[in-house]
């Protein structure tokens, strides 16, 4: 974290962490914000951000949805049970698959980055009060996943093909988790994850993490 990108700000406004992996970017974002919020810190991939939530506390994190060590569902996923902290995703994305991952992870919001500044800071705002904020063509998305009626059955019929343990690799790996991560999640070592990874991929009959990904998320099992 960069101590020169964040302004001074008073006390008593909503406390804000900004996560993403481009510095320019965290620059901007606090700039356009200016003293309306307080910036306490900026964070650039998912172990820092963990970290960083953990030791400051904010009220809202604005969080990019794609890190160089993961996503935003990672991120989330890794701090839930901090109840206080509550999340806005703000990213170039708009496809369905990562504005649900994240949903499902428990983001609280989910704005692109054509936002202007002011409607920003009203989704900041909104978020931090306990608001579900989303612009209008995502929130088609969110609303369609949630009231989908695929049948249960097709997704047990799918993890049968799985073994326990290729189930929490499938489940991790969806998610987001870098291997190294759900190495230390499930006590294996990182190459013990890349074969289960591997046959996650194979009896799936997947070809690559953002597959698998929206492949778990259409069936509701992330």
């Amino acid at each position: 974290m960069a101590d020169d990108e964040i302004n001074g700000q008073a006390h008593g406004r909503t406390r804000v962490v900004v996560v993403d992996d481009h510095a320019l970017f965290r620059a901007g974002v606090v700039a356009e914000l200016g003293d309306n919020v307080e910036v306490v810190g900026l964070a650039s991939d998912v172990d820092e951000a963990v970290d960083l939530i953990r030791s400051v506390q904010p009220d809202v994190v604005l969080l990019d949805v794609h890190l160089p060590s993961g996503n935003g569902a990672a991120v989330i996923t890794a701090t839930r049970d901090m109840d206080e902290v509550r999340f806005l995703c703000l990213s170039v994305s708009d496809a369905p698959q990562d504005v649900i991952a994240v949903v499902r992870a428990g983001a609280r919001g989910y704005v692109t980055k054509s936002i202007d500044a002011p409607d920003l800071l009203d989704a900041i705002d909104r978020v931090a009060a306990g608001d579900a904020v989303f612009s209008p063509r995502l929130a088609g998305f969110v609303l369609d996943a949630f009231n989908s009626s695929e049948p249960e059955e097709t997704a047990d019929s799918d993890l049968d093909r799985l073994t326990a343990r290729e189930t929490d690799v499938m489940r991790l790996l969806a998610r987001g988790y870098a291997y190294k991560e759900i190495a230390r999640e499930l006590t294996i070592s990182i190459k013990t994850v890349e074969s289960h990874a591997s046959a996650v991929l194979r009896k799936l009959q997947l070809s690559n993490r953002r597959e698998l990904t929206r492949w778990a998320t259409e069936r509701r099992i992330i």
